[in-house]
């Protein structure tokens, strides 16, 4: 992490407070499906009296009638079915566009949670992962919302009101089509069981794949370095495979509940049309209330036959994206999910006073979940204003979680940071932050100039103030070399030194700045450049406050004070 998180701090806030606004409109999105499926319901419901004005001209016909006979039931079937497609469409538009409006919903809760979570978080998933859900796989919710929640709806609705109109004409064919009916969702259900663990399974590994690709390119020159280009192919096709057998299984799944939705819905409208060919031949004389069935009522039931059906085979046409939405919005909500997050979400501006503060921690205590053991307990320090301390200790002695902890990037288990004498709390966490900058080992480089990626968009920076930054970090011949032509992404085309003081000259331009955290700023560097990355850093530290985590004793050594921080012994060494 680096100084960047800082200087978007505002950025993250506003994805925050965008994520509690636009909560308040899921019931809004939840509205306009429910419309959308009745405005479809709504017109699958007409063709009933299409069907009954179709078959009574067809009746009038069969008795000789002419075309005076069948001309306003023909216009009355063509005015129903303009209405029908209208009410499809507007259905269908308003569906698309709230299952859309759900969608970015719950994508910009997952992105400001994201945004927000600490980077002390073990839960935290790794960002290939977190790019891949929030942008391949969270699609796979819109098909879900549009076309299987109205079906849905159409599936429970219009049969029911089908087979009302057709118990009157005959009860044996409402008999045939009640029992028909249950057994398509009732086998559905079943195979949709295995449907919705197999996409969720398919989902991981699209994840993991991701996260394994985008791991693997980050570190392609460590790969080469090792000669490990092979076992990474072998991996990654491994990955692959793994990934395209999920995949067959998910559709292998898919195919055979429609199959099975075909087998019972073919049945169903055969059992129908051979009892009323047999009631129209005089073979069959039973199944009616009143006599037997004539032209225009058996056609009429033949006609609603298939359209009792049809609700249910289009549920079964969009029940691979119930499987697959479901498991996209189980993904989605686990980005969402509460864990551990930076403190101080709500806006708030820096602190008005431009001295460097005086920090003092008191009986400070953390630990990362309730069952583990504590990282720092009953810890005690007393920094002075614009002081410099350089933290010393062995790795996992707790010198990053402790300036994590300081700039609030996570909630403390107990005690308390006073930071220029205002307690670190949820409420004075973002104003504290604001006139913070962190410097860790490897700050993030975006692709664009280096004034750029100085200023950063903030609002305020002139032109003169990037040019005063860049001689604070000593970076302007770099600067003049590179001109107006960009940088690569994660700063290809800058060494490791040239990257750091790029993050010095990013926190320079703070206005507020008056705490610099600065963790391990020159390890891995040679001797020469860690050298030149130490005056740097203490050029811009002048009349701040300084905390260094570092293992450098040169560095150490340039500090007003270290303190040393073990596992079982703190002690303070006084430096000159």
């Amino acid at each position: 992490m680096g100084s960047a998180f800082f200087d978007a701090r505002d950025r993250q806030e506003a994805a925050s407070r965008d994520g509690d606004a636009v909560s308040s409109r899921g019931g809004a999105a939840n509205g306009g499906l429910r419309k959308a499926a009745m405005l479809q319901a709504l017109a699958s419901v007409l063709w009933i009296p299409q069907a009954g004005l179709l078959a009574v001209s067809v009746g009038r016909i069969a008795d000789g009638g002419g075309l005076a006979d069948v001309l306003w039931p023909a216009f009355g079937i063509l005015l129903l079915g303009f209405a029908k497609s209208s009410l499809d469409a507007a259905g269908g538009r308003l569906a698309f566009h709230a299952a859309r409006a759900e969608l970015s919903r719950r994508r910009r809760l997952a992105a400001a949670t994201l945004s927000l979570s600490s980077p002390l978080d073990r839960t935290r998933p790794a960002s290939g992962k977190a790019v891949s859900v929030l942008g391949e796989q969270a699609e796979l919710i819109v098909p879900y919302l549009s076309r299987f929640q109205p079906a849905r709806l159409k599936a429970s609705l219009v049969p029911l009101v089908i087979l009302a109109f057709i118990l009157p004409v005959s009860w044996i064919a409402a008999l045939v089509l009640l029992f028909a009916a249950p057994l398509i969702p009732v086998f559905m259900a079943l195979i949709g069981w295995r449907a919705q663990a197999a996409s969720e399974k398919q989902l991981v590994a699209t994840g993991g794949l991701n996260g394994f690709l985008l791991d693997r390119l980050r570190g392609l020159a460590t790969i080469r370095a090792l000669d490990a280009v092979d076992a990474t192919a072998l991996r990654l096709r491994a990955e692959a495979q793994s990934l395209r057998t999920r995949t067959m299984a998910v559709l292998k799944i898919a195919f055979l509940s429609s199959a099975v939705l075909e087998l019972f819905a073919a049945l169903g409208v055969a059992m129908i049309a051979v009892y009323v060919g047999f009631s129209l031949l005089g073979e069959i004389g039973f199944g009616t209330w009143i006599g037997r069935l004539d032209l225009t009522e058996g056609l009429f039931i033949l006609l609603l036959a298939p359209a009792f059906f049809e609700p249910l085979r289009e549920l079964s046409a969009v029940w691979h994206d119930r499987a697959a939405g479901e498991a996209a919005l189980k993904a989605l909500d686990a980005l969402a999910a509460d864990g551990l997050s930076i403190r101080g979400s709500a806006d708030a501006s820096a602190l008005a006073d431009a001295t460097a503060p005086a920090i003092r921690i008191d009986n400070l205590a953390f630990r990362y979940a309730g069952d583990e053991p504590f990282v720092l307990d009953d810890f005690n320090l007393d920094i002075a204003a614009g002081e410099h301390l350089a933290l010393l200790g062995a790795s996992g002695s707790g010198k990053s979680t402790l300036l994590s902890l300081t700039a609030g990037l996570a909630p403390i288990t107990g005690g308390r940071i006073v930071i220029g004498g205002t307690e670190l709390t949820d409420d004075s966490a973002a104003a504290l932050r604001g006139g913070m900058a962190w410097i860790g080992q490897k700050p993030h480089v975006f692709a664009g100039t280096i004034a750029g990626n100085i200023a950063l968009g903030r609002l305020g920076i002139a032109p003169g103030d990037v040019s005063t930054a860049l001689e604070t970090a000593r970076l302007g011949r770099v600067a003049e070399a590179y001109g107006s032509r960009p940088l690569g992404e994660a700063g290809i085309g800058l060494s490791g030194g040239e990257a750091l003081r790029l993050a010095i000259a990013r926190a320079a331009c703070n206005r507020h700045l008056k705490i610099i955290l600065a963790d391990e700023p020159t390890a891995h560097l040679d001797a020469e450049t860690a050298a030149e990355v130490t005056e740097s850093l203490l050029s811009l530290a002048s009349g701040r406050t300084l905390i260094v985590a570092t293992h450098d004793p040169l560095l150490a050594a340039r500090m007003h004070r270290t303190l040393r921080i073990d596992a079982d012994i703190v002690m303070r060494e006084a430096a000159e």
